[in-house]
């Protein structure tokens, strides 16, 4: 047997081995997804609200410092005053009943996915928070679709119109769909090097009619209604088209300023509705946040007069979904990588073998 035929016998393995491997793989979601639910009831699908307090997590990495870094007779008696002062502490709070404030995370993308979990937490809070405690959202988001970013929008709106105080804190991003969220704070934070802006409206698509022409293909379309489609990706797109493509980009970003006006009303719109976006002490400057601060600087300072609670609704997500979602975007190439080097190393040491 000749080397190429060798290699390309391995070859032929390696994918009846991958395709084996698949379809068990797709076999078993079958079987879990048609499985039913324990416990009988369909209103419960296993999704739950978690709280973790930031009180006791930020104590215990203090309490890890000083006992890695301190003497064992002065760490003991420091951690004998600190509890003394904090059963103090709890006594007075018992009697004072201390405002709580509640920490969300909102990681934006294009369609803005984690808007379903933030109508959770936020329904949530509005049964049990009131308007002495206050909600801060750290948000990062660069934008999207404009329905999607809306409707998260819409549900901070909910916290500000029950009289809930309402923080939004950019450590990185808040730009076009995610300042629209931004803009609703009750009070606004940016990092010095956050981005925080892009208030405006885009469209873009390529289109391939050309090409289409060339290879001979045509491509139809059929509408009732005389402004059904604007401009198609495989069609001839017309100059009546674009203009009304324009005229609706116009309208969206009008509804967009107005929105940002209503709660933002100092801001000169005709300076920073432009599309452009700022760093942290640029926006501070034209209004577009009220303080540039971290949001670890911020929880670091409520610490004296508030309890902290991060809330986040975990939904449960389907065999199928938690497949699919084991492999994130960003770690697509490494997973490639090992594939590969899991197929070639093998091939690798036999080649080794035969030389040697």
């Amino acid at each position: 047997m000749t080397l190429i035929d060798a290699l390309i016998q391995y070859g032929l393995f390696t994918a009846k081995t991958l395709t084996l491997v698949l379809a068990l793989g797709l076999l078993l979601v079958l079987v879990f997804r048609a499985r039913p639910s324990s416990s009988g009831d369909d209103d419960d699908d296993g999704s739950r609200l978690e709280v973790v307090d930031l009180n006791g997590r930020y104590a215990a990495m203090a309490d890890t410092i000083k006992a890695a870094t301190l003497p064992p007779k002065v760490f003991k008696k420091d951690f004998k005053a600190e509890r003394k002062a904090e059963k103090a502490r709890a006594k007075a709070e018992e009697a004072d009943d201390k405002r709580r404030l509640f920490v969300i995370d909102f990681h934006g993308d294009l369609m803005a996915t984690e808007v379903s979990a933030l109508r959770e937490v936020i329904s949530a809070l509005l049964i049990t928070a009131t308007p002495k405690d206050e909600v801060l959202l750290r948000l990062d988001n660069a934008g999207g679709a404009v329905h999607e970013h809306g409707l998260a929008a819409s549900q901070l709106l909910r916290l500000r119109n029950a009289g809930i105080p309402l923080t939004i804190a950019v450590d990185k991003v808040a730009a076009s769909g995610g300042y629209l969220m931004a803009c609703v704070a009750n009070r606004l934070l940016a990092a010095p090097f956050a981005v925080v802006g892009s208030i405006g409206v885009l469209a873009e698509m390529p289109n391939f009619h050309r090409l289409l022409q060339e290879k001979g293909v045509d491509f139809e379309l059929h509408t009732a209604g005389e402004h059904k489609r604007t401009l198609t990706l495989f069609g001839e797109n017309t100059d009546e088209g674009r203009i009304k493509l324009r005229e609706q980009l116009e309208e969206t970003h009008g509804q967009f300023k107005a929105f940002i006006a209503a709660y933002r009303p100092a801001l000169d719109l005709s300076k920073v509705a432009t599309g452009e976006y700022w760093h942290g002490e640029q926006a501070l400057s034209l209004g577009l946040v009220d303080d540039v601060q971290t949001s670890d600087d911020y929880l670091l300072a409520a610490r004296a007069d508030a309890d902290l609670y991060k809330v986040r609704y975990r939904a449960r997500k389907r065999p199928l979904q938690r497949l699919l979602g084991a492999v994130e975007l960003n770690e697509t190439p490494r997973a490639i990588m090992r594939a590969l080097a899991g197929a070639i190393g093998p091939v690798a040491r036999w080649l080794r073998h035969l030389g040697s």
